[in-house]
């Protein structure tokens, strides 16, 4: 499963936890596991956030592949400029 690490204020809507092993094939699927444990966070999540995958930082990556031994950090949205 793969690994995943909540960063920044989304921590509120899970009850503090930032960490989660979930089966996760996607980041759309990701987003829609961590829904079903926590609905309160779905509005959060389609506001759009970042995520990193193994280190690389993606923005707007519903589709982006996840593997099973994957890390998976979810962040604020970055702002360009």
């Amino acid at each position: 499963m793969a690994r995943i690490h909540i960063v920044g204020n989304l921590r509120q809507f899970t009850g503090g936890k930032a960490d989660f092993d979930l089966p996760a094939t996607s980041i759309k699927h990701l987003f829609k596991l961590l829904t079903e444990l926590y609905p309160e966070v779905e509005p959060h999540l389609a506001e759009g956030m970042a995520v990193a995958i193994d280190g690389q930082i993606y923005q707007d990556a519903l589709f982006q592949p996840i593997g099973p031994d994957s890390e998976v950090q979810i962040l604020p949205q970055i702002a360009g400029g």
